[in-house]
């Protein structure tokens, strides 16, 4: 807060408060607005890849569910190319997982600003891959007998599900919906309980509104994606992901340049005490 003439308090102006949540939305030090506000933001991509992609590959690229269903049908039914697809995406997404967990980690042993920061870059830099060559993509086949842009679209839904998931202690997922629902049913079934009165009625029942907020925002911003997505890959193609890359790139890289200016100020203070 700043002040203006006479001592007076001067709030910051709107467009500071926007540009420092900014900054901070892939931090190390966390909060419950930046978590929700990260969240929602993810949740629009995951949407928008989604749809976008089925649109592409008629594959929903982050659900896993769908894939396990779609191995053991394969595999009863003896259908080796789909039961290579399914392992496919599977071992993708699972490696994004863990290739997020490894840097998570290594951010966190190193005490570094960017412990969230550079998976979601890479989140970024795999979205925006996707958007520049996708079209190309789709015709290279892989040893799964599915297109590199399956295992590409698993692999970064993989990485951006486990990131957020760390990140918010596993109350935030995004990639799938799910668990979404079935905790916003939980706190709907919460909210239209009957509470007892009486001398010997038992605790009270009370749906908790935050998390009510969060799991309803999460389900409209994926929506929203979705529809986003489709409508961008049926007029445009690809590219229509190329912005959205972008903006996840823009709120990655706060972090990691300022981690990037204390290690070169660590660096250069033993030259300068010679």
């Amino acid at each position: 807060m700043t002040r203006r003439g006479f001592g007076t308090p001067v709030a910051p102006a709107p467009e500071w408060l926007a540009m420092r949540r900014l900054r901070h939305l892939t931090d190390a030090h966390r909060t419950g607005s930046t978590n929700r506000a990260l969240g929602y933001l993810m949740a629009f991509n995951a949407g928008a890849i989604n749809a976008g992609g089925f649109l592409v590959l008629q594959l929903y690229t982050s659900h896993m569910t769908g894939f396990m269903s779609m191995l053991a049908d394969s595999l009863v039914l003896g259908q080796t190319a789909l039961v290579l697809a399914a392992l496919g995406a599977l071992l993708a997404f699972m490696t994004g997982a863990a290739v997020s967990a490894i840097l998570v980690n290594w951010a966190r042993h190193m005490h570094l600003r960017s412990t969230y920061a550079l998976p979601l870059l890479l989140v970024a830099l795999l979205v925006l891959v996707f958007g520049l060559v996708g079209a190309v993509t789709t015709h290279w086949t892989t040893w799964f007998a599915v297109p590199l842009t399956v295992l590409l679209l698993s692999f970064t839904m993989g990485v951006q599900n486990a990131t957020l998931t760390k990140m918010s202690h596993a109350t935030i997922r995004t990639t799938h919906m799910t668990g979404v629902v079935t905790d916003l049913g939980i706190e709907l079934g919460k909210m239209l309980f009957w509470n007892r009165a009486g001398r010997e009625a038992p605790q009270p029942v009370h749906a908790n509104w935050s998390r009510v907020r969060l799991f309803s925002g999460l389900l409209v911003m994926f929506l929203a994606g979705g529809i986003a997505g489709a409508l961008g890959f049926q007029h445009w193609g690809f590219v229509c992901v190329v912005p959205l890359a972008l903006l996840l790139m823009a709120v990655s890289l706060p972090p990691l340049w300022a981690d990037a200016r204390h290690w070169h100020q660590r660096w250069q203070r033993p030259a300068s005490d010679n």
